[in-house]
């Protein structure tokens, strides 16, 4: 394994160059945790069911409403296919903040006498 910074050979895969501080390996990154098909939070007009979708396949929301307001006037099943996607779909977890700030966590200001 040769440094890409300074062309220093080691024997054995190193994390950085320990003569220039080079970057010679870096770690794959650990993969991603597989989606659920769930309605959307953000995206909804009804019930979230058009704009969940389109979040799990990541598309506009808007093309997919549109493909389903068609498929209801044309097809006839758009409806009953909304309705039972809106039974049978999960509600997605709340978003957990970070760092819940409260006014008692924050520093109080120091009187000067």
């Amino acid at each position: 394994m040769f440094c890409p910074g300074c062309g220093r050979e080691y024997p054995q895969r190193v994390n950085f160059c320990c003569q220039c501080g080079a970057a010679m390996f870096t770690p794959a990154a650990p993969p991603a945790a597989p989606r659920k098909l769930c309605l959307s939070r953000t995206n909804k007009k009804i019930a979230g069911v058009c704009g969940g979708l389109a979040e799990y396949l990541d598309m506009d929301p808007t093309l997919v409403r549109l493909v389903w307001v068609m498929l209801a006037i044309f097809a006839g099943w758009g409806v009953v296919g909304y309705l039972i996607a809106w039974v049978v779909l999960p509600v997605p977890p709340e978003p957990r903040s970070i760092m819940a700030i409260t006014p008692s966590s924050l520093p109080q200001p120091v009187a000067n006498p």
